[in-house]
């Protein structure tokens, strides 16, 4: 197998398979508190984005076209004809991207905490030439201030400990491709070629993709469904697990036999 990105597969073999996106910042473990109930019904398959985690690091800039791509061939590689597709964040724009361009390899879509267009472009390409300049710890604590609500920081210390060592762990010169990936993104005008069933889920509290980016999605993708999952911030999933992970699974579970 050829691919670039690091792969987690957990889930029977003959399963459908259901693949997970994570955020900008983090890795395959982000979806740890879904995977054991996913993984009783789909063969769950959690990747990490060029740049993160285990995955490679190419040169960048990066673009949604090319973060899009690389995952259509790691899906021919595994000889994956199509999945769902659930992502957060950074997934659930590659998530888009992927149900736009190559609709016949998605058969139902889960978007969480996510945006077709997420200006101002400037914005993104000043942390990029920070976390080049002096790294990730850099912006690490304005950037996992807005992944949890004070009230789940103060309650739970040692998870969002265990999130911000993701992300500081994450590769610079991988971030600020991303980020440049998100500065140069807009969705919106093909997202009505989504024919996939969409479920898009927003936190209540998120500051970086607020509820309002979530309707605009809903709006442009046919027939989208919208859930607010109250008392989280951008790390639905991991803030709100089980409202999460029920979601998900009624969502996916529609589509099971597809």
């Amino acid at each position: 197998m050829t691919t670039r990105l690091h792969l987690t597969v957990d889930g029977p073999a003959a399963a459908p398979v259901l693949l997970l996106g994570s955020s900008l910042g983090t890795a395959a473990a982000m979806w740890e508190p879904q995977v054991s109930a996913l993984a009783q019904r789909f063969r769950v398959i959690r990747y990490d984005h060029l740049g993160h985690g285990r995955s490679a690091v190419p040169p960048g800039p990066y673009t949604l076209d090319l973060l899009g791509r690389e995952l259509l061939r790691t899906l021919d590689d595994l000889d994956v004809p199509w999945v769902h597709y659930a992502g957060l964040s950074l997934g659930g724009m590659v998530g888009m991207w992927l149900a736009t361009y190559a609709p016949d390899r998605v058969r139902r879509l889960a978007l969480l905490c996510t945006s077709a267009s997420l200006g101002p472009a400037e914005q993104w390409r000043a942390r990029a030439a920070t976390v080049r300049a002096r790294g990730m710890p850099a912006i690490a604590d304005a950037v996992v201030a807005r992944w949890f609500t004070p009230a789940f920081a103060a309650a739970r210390p040692e998870v969002v400990a265990t999130h911000r060592a993701m992300l500081t762990a994450t590769s610079p010169a991988g971030y600020a491709a991303c980020c440049e990936a998100i500065a140069a993104m807009d969705l919106r005008p093909d997202l009505g070629r989504v024919a996939a069933p969409t479920l898009v889920i927003a936190g209540a509290d998120d500051p970086a993709t607020p509820v309002e980016h979530a309707r605009e999605i809903v709006w442009r993708i046919p027939r989208a469904r919208l859930a607010v999952v109250d008392a989280a911030a951008h790390l639905a999933n991991v803030e709100q697990p089980e409202q999460v992970c029920r979601l998900l699974l009624e969502h996916f579970h529609e589509g099971r036999g597809d």
